[in-house]
């Protein structure tokens, strides 16, 4: 493919240089130019892409492209050797200059068309919200397999497509990463893909370029407030899978660039979720637990087993039987089945597929060593969250509910006392302990989670314990455990790490949990 069929991806305001050339890669990262490659010169969050041109042709770039009022400072303060640069695509050596209107949004149509468009190939099913985002695209992967669709999956617990698995860089990779993720998929057989799409992924344009029949809004809580700064921004975000208030950079006009999905599936127990289903153009199925809705669920009976209920649907009713516990996963049970109908799946089939579905790992894990109590591991990381799993474990625990939490450094701050007014006010005792520090001081993320806990009446709330070392705050929750009760370790879940500063530490909750009970068995 040359530079100029590359570039039919987006609308181009300027050129320079010879566009006839063969392109042997797409790359936002100057370090990992190739000779033939395309450099895209994107602004990040602490970097600017457009300071590192003159790497990248030094690399033996063949095209750079830039986002329009970047290239005149470039060439003009400096910030770019003119040695590569203006004299020399004048001589006809060095790369070819391509400017466009945003180079974020340019980077992911142009990873998608140097990939050939992998999204057109693959029946693309979007998950985003704040809770819940990893079950139900995990049920949906299951369902639509269950019918024979070869699926492959992107999300927070890994990548995974036939026999390849993949640990998870981030929730939603980066657009070049991500299409070639999907171009593998293609390549392998896949029919679909499922994509946990995180507001961060959206803000950033990660998924600019992909084409999603399906899209899936769990809810909305606090979280990631840090990096949106609000709600309403946060929303916004989340949004935009769905065609809300989406930019438009002036793609040609391939599915990918049509901006909503073929079909939406909404949570309108969930006000946000209501909002969005009003402001999206997409064909809307709502569900919901309290309201009317396209997808309902009726006569729900929860056990420390599993789950019974009536999904209510588009195609009529049926009788689901899961391995799934608690409330909030009928919810995200009712998404997956809206997928499966959007896709064409049965009812029946889809019965059978989630009688047979078992738990995400590090969603309400079960960790059993022999054990007369409970010992659940969990990712929840929000009050919403927190709230929901610890309202779980209330109608399934026999005895005291003991919860081990914490909160992570250089992140929003504002959610810190809610988890511990929430843990506080729903469980008989807390141990307050650290989860990812990153550079924050322990001690000052702790007294911030404790004053929320402290905030709660103290005939309303449970003991408190302050432990800043997580294995020994586990040590001491099992410690304190008898039989019949139910020991919750939130958080982390599926995560095999502990961020102390800047450096990654091996510590998984699950492992740690089994060995410490091992111990206590044999003291």
């Amino acid at each position: 493919m040359t530079l100029a069929e590359l570039l039919v991806a987006v609308e181009v305001v300027e050129t320079e240089g010879n566009l006839d050339v063969e392109v042997s890669g797409i790359t936002d990262d100057s370090r990992a130019v190739e000779p033939g490659g395309v450099f895209v010169a994107v602004k990040g969050q602490r970097t600017d892409g457009h300071g590192f041109v003159d790497e990248a042709c030094r690399r033996g770039a063949a095209g750079v492209v830039v986002q329009v009022g970047e290239e005149k400072e470039g060439k003009g303060k400096g910030r770019m050797d003119s040695r590569f640069t203006m004299s020399g695509m004048t001589e006809g050596r060095g790369p070819a200059w391509v400017t466009v209107r945003d180079s974020r949004k340019a980077l992911g149509r142009l990873a998608a068309r140097f990939f050939e468009q992998p999204s057109e190939s693959l029946a693309m099913v979007g998950v985003t919200g704040t809770n819940g985002k990893t079950t139900v695209a995990h049920v949906c992967r299951a369902l639509l397999e269950s019918a024979g669709c070869r699926t492959g999956i992107i999300g927070t617990v890994g990548y995974a497509f036939g026999d390849v698995t993949a640990a998870a860089t981030h929730t939603t990779p980066g657009a070049v990463a991500l299409q070639s993720l999907l171009r593998r998929m293609v390549s392998a057989g896949m029919a679909a893909a499922v994509v946990e799409v995180s507001s961060h992924a959206l803000e950033m344009d990660r998924v600019e370029g992909c084409a999603f029949d399906v899209a899936v809004f769990t809810n909305l809580t606090r979280d990631h407030l840090d990096f949106h700064g609000d709600m309403e921004s946060y929303y916004r975000a989340k949004a935009r899978l769905f065609g809300v208030g989406a930019r438009d950079a002036g793609a040609r006009l391939t599915r990918a660039a049509a901006r909503r999905p073929a079909r939406a599936i909404v949570n309108i127990d969930d006000e946000w979720g209501a909002r969005l289903a009003a402001e999206t153009a997409a064909p809307v199925w709502t569900c919901a637990l309290r309201r009317r809705a396209d997808l309902e669920a009726r006569d729900v009976a929860l056990s420390p087993e599993g789950t019974r209920f009536t999904a209510r649907t588009p195609a009529g009713e049926a009788e689901i039987r899961t391995a799934l516990v608690g409330e909030h996963n009928v919810s995200n049970l009712l998404a997956g089945i809206g997928v499966g109908l959007a896709r064409g799946l049965s009812l029946e089939v889809m019965r059978e597929g989630i009688r047979n579905f078992r738990a995400v790992p590090g969603r309400f894990e079960r960790v059993d060593a022999g054990q007369a109590f409970a010992v659940i591991v969990d990712y929840a990381h929000t009050e919403d969250a927190l709230a929901r799993l610890l309202a779980a474990a209330r109608e399934l625990r026999t005895g005291r509910l003991l919860t081990v939490v914490g909160c992570g450094g250089d992140r929003d701050r504002g959610k810190r006392a809610p988890m511990g007014r929430v843990a506080a006010q729903h469980s008989d005792a807390v141990f307050l302990t650290s989860d990812n520090p990153r550079t924050e001081d322990p001690g000052a993320i702790l007294r911030e989670v404790e004053q929320g806990a402290l905030e709660v009446a103290e005939s309303e709330r449970g003991a408190c314990v302050v432990i800043p070392d997580r294995r020994a705050a586990i040590q001491a929750a099992l410690r304190e455990a008898r039989a019949g009760d139910m020991v919750l370790i939130a958080g982390k879940g599926h995560e095999d790490y502990q961020i102390i500063g800047r450096t990654r530490h091996h510590f998984d909750d699950r492992e740690v949990a089994r060995e410490l009970l091992a111990a206590l068995r044999k003291g």
